[in-house]
């Protein structure tokens, strides 16, 4: 029996996990593997709203365990450390506990078919300063530590804000009264601008739950873009209409500036100036990890993406593929598929095709396209934009509730090719009543 294994559970590599235990590990013609660091998978673009608490990663996560069994194949926590392809293996470094203790031991897995699905990471551009003042959102853990730190400084602005007496004589004291919460976000794209957004939504539920009267004046947000607008894999009026509504939310936009330091408390300008913050997140371009440099010798570019041809089958390797954010390949047009999650879901599809023709014995294999279905950007609660193809040189502008629908049908499209239909029906159900059950935003 072939042994197929996957590294990598985002979005793309769970669903083909799920696809190729559905078609091939239910009836036993293939061991199929998923092998992750964590425990859970979460959809990627809905990490700014656990960083603001508007969504519970831990009831929204879903087990990589408990999805293996429920799916026919198996799953292997840990991170991969380099692939040795004359002996056709995968090496994972061991899993460590708590306390540093190590609870799992370095394993090799066998494999006749890889899919590498590794995912991407922001990338920091070596500035100074960034990785150690500076919040990544690329992963949940990160996510939350943003969360928590947000949380802080609304307690400590709405504490130093409350006119507490602290003596009983007459020269009564008082806290020292603090300007505004200061949240600076470097990177203009759907992260900074749907991370900006929700900051003033959760904002005006913190002060329902006692944090004091917090209005939307005392947040100060700056999103910062290096290029000259944001959103720049969209088109150039809904950049426009975005930045107009942040900027009527009271977000501070600055496009053409480039940080080259982050500092304890504030980011450095190309041109000397300072912008002060509290909290500082980093969500400017892309990079994939550089252990794709262990890979024994495969085809890389030079933000470390595997090279493949339309097959996504590495360019010096057949039995090794790629997809998502770590693949790397040019379409006709001569422009590279983007790091996008419709992406990475459609090179999923086509990648467990053609496995699936592989171990049938077919020779010719499906090639890949890259289909753009349009791009979508949500403001809140407040309102969302982007554009939908219509056609393969046109495309259609929508917002407010109708793109509001169109972007929450994207989520529950990765849940439907995860779960199924009914299944899924029964967690949108479950997540209407926890509405009224549970508090519109997570506090702790």
């Amino acid at each position: 029996m072939k042994n197929i294994v996957i590294v990598g559970g985002g979005a793309g590599g769970l669903e083909l996990a799920t696809y190729l235990g559905d078609k091939l590990g239910r009836k036993q013609k293939a061991n199929v593997v998923l092998v992750d660091r964590n425990q859970t998978h979460l959809w990627k673009p809905l990490l700014h709203e656990v960083a603001t608490g508007v969504l519970d990663a831990e009831t929204d996560a879903v087990s990589f365990r408990a999805h293996a069994f429920n799916h026919h194949f198996n799953f292997e926590q840990g991170s991969i450390a380099r692939i040795d392809r004359v002996n056709k293996y995968v090496e994972l470094e061991p899993v460590y506990g708590a306390e540093g203790d190590v609870i799992v031991v370095a394993r090799r897995i066998p494999y006749d078919y890889l899919v590498l699905s590794i995912g991407s990471k922001s990338n920091d551009f070596n500035t100074k300063g960034v990785a150690e003042n500076c919040i990544f959102l690329d992963a949940p853990d990160q996510a939350l530590r943003f969360q928590h730190k947000m949380l802080e400084l609304f307690l400590k602005f709405s504490e130093n804000n409350a006119l507490t007496e602290i003596g009983e004589d007459e020269s009564k004291q008082v806290l020292v009264q603090e300007d505004k919460v200061n949240i600076a976000i470097v990177g203009g794209g759907a992260t900074g601008v749907e991370l900006s957004a929700e900051l003033f939504n959760a904002a005006k539920h913190l002060s329902s739950y006692g944090y004091g009267k917090i209005r939307s004046d005392c947040l100060q947000v700056t999103l910062v873009e290096a290029g000259p607008r944001l959103l720049p894999a969209l088109p150039e009026r809904i950049s426009d209409s975005v930045e107009k509504e942040l900027v009527e939310l009271g977000v501070n936009v600055k496009t053409n500036t480039m940080i080259t330091e982050a500092t304890a408390n504030s980011l450095i300008t190309k041109d000397g100036g300072e912008i002060k913050a509290d909290l500082m997140v980093w969500a400017a371009g892309v990079r994939v990890s550089t252990i794709t440099q262990k890979f024994d010798g495969l085809e890389l570019n030079r933000i470390n993406q595997l090279c493949v041809k339309d097959s996504l089958q590495t360019t010096l390797d057949d039995s090794i593929f790629a997809i998502g954010d770590c693949a790397f390949l040019l379409q006709k047009d001569g422009k590279p598929v983007p790091p996008r999650g419709q992406a990475a879901t459609q090179m999923a599809t086509v990648c467990g095709q053609n496995i699936v023709a592989l171990l049938e014995g077919k020779t010719e294999l499906k090639a890949f396209e890259f289909r753009d279905k349009g791009s979508l950007v949500s403001l809140s609660k407040f309102t969302a934009l982007g554009s939908i193809s219509t056609g393969k040189k046109s495309s259609l502008t929508i917002e407010g509730r109708f793109a509001r629908l169109a972007y929450i049908s994207l989520y529950r499209l990765h849940q439907q090719r995860l779960h199924g239909c009914f299944k899924t029906g029964l967690i949108i159900l479950i997540g209407r009543l926890n509405r009224f059950i549970r508090p519109s935003l997570k506090l702790y």
